[in-house]
């Protein structure tokens, strides 16, 4: 028997893995790849997007697996995004369709809006726009999400990217309420406002970047290389990474890990079977520094930019 993650309940009732694959920057062949090891490893949460270009291998690697006997659909929780080039009104509803035909699924388990900024819509394949931003208001592509619910497109709905008062703007005018906010989330950028923020109305942080893009060579985030974190990994018998996945998971965030790397991705997910003492858990406030690796930096002029707030 496979080794599952534990779920978290979500504020509709539906249940999410504490922990999944991310598959940004996982392309084409790598993205089918790590999606058929996870799985057979025990991952059942699997996040992708529109504009990561690779959802169709994403969803090749669900239905072989499917077919292999492995899981069944309902055992796999997989997200997907709006883009920003589909923010407007008209476009929501045909994006996800889309999606679900690029995935080979009748729906997703999460419909997400990756980010409250549009972009100008020139053709489908224009997947990442040209940064020629509109002014499209997110409550508006928003109602139009609530409506794929009701379709039956996807189970839940949710935001990325959004700050605190970007939040609380769309849970004032919702229909359906977001389930999550995935945003960047590490020991380095630990978002302790944000994430107070959602717990109080309800909505589940989901962390991408959980180990902030590693790079050896420069030994760096320190809280994966220095001496702190050499020390936690051998007092448990652990990686550096999977003590910080296992800081995450305790703090209530759901991580996804991204890896095309095999022993990686095994390695990512096993942290369910050991727990970090409070006081290591205080530890890691050390490393928070409030520097984003995912600044989006070329949207940052706009009016719903959303990193400008201080959460």
């Amino acid at each position: 028997m496979t080794n599952l993650a534990p779920t978290i309940r979500l504020n509709n009732g539906r249940e999410m893995p504490v922990l999944g694959l991310g598959t940004w920057k996982s392309f084409e062949s790598d993205a089918y790849h790590s999606t058929r090891h996870a799985l057979d490893v025990g991952y059942r949460h699997l996040d992708t997007a529109f504009v990561y270009e690779n959802e169709a291998e994403v969803g090749q690697a669900i239905s072989e697996k499917i077919a292999e006997g492995v899981v069944i659909r309902e055992e796999v929780f997989v997200t997907t995004k709006l883009g920003g080039i589909h923010h407007d009104p008209a476009l929501v509803e045909r994006a996800c369709r889309l999606s679900l035909s690029n995935l080979g699924l009748e729906y997703v388990d999460l419909y997400l809006m990756h980010m409250p900024v549009g972009q100008k819509f020139h053709n489908d394949s224009n997947v990442h726009g040209t940064l020629e931003l509109t002014d499209v208001d997110y409550l508006d592509t928003w109602r139009e999400m609530e409506k794929l619910v009701d379709l039956g497109l996807t189970r839940s709905i949710g935001l990325s990217n959004f700050n605190a008062a970007q939040t609380e703007r769309v849970l004032a005018n919702c229909r359906i309420q977001p389930v999550v906010n995935q945003v960047e989330c590490h020991p380095g950028f630990q978002q302790r406002q944000l994430r107070e923020h959602a717990k109080r109305h309800g909505l589940v942080i989901c962390a991408y970047c959980p180990l902030a893009r590693p790079q050896p060579a420069r030994q760096w985030p320190p809280f994966l290389y220095d001496e702190h974190a050499q020390n936690l990994a051998k007092k448990y018998g652990r990686s550096p990474a999977q003590i910080c996945l296992r800081y995450l998971v305790q703090l209530g965030v759901v991580p996804l890990p991204k890896s095309s790397n095999r022993a990686r991705i095994e390695e990512n997910f096993r942290v369910f079977d050991f727990e970090l003492s409070p006081e290591d858990v205080a530890g890691m406030e050390q490393y928070h520094t409030g520097q984003r690796t995912v600044p989006f930096s070329g949207m940052s002029g706009h009016k719903y930019y959303p990193f400008n707030d201080e959460f």
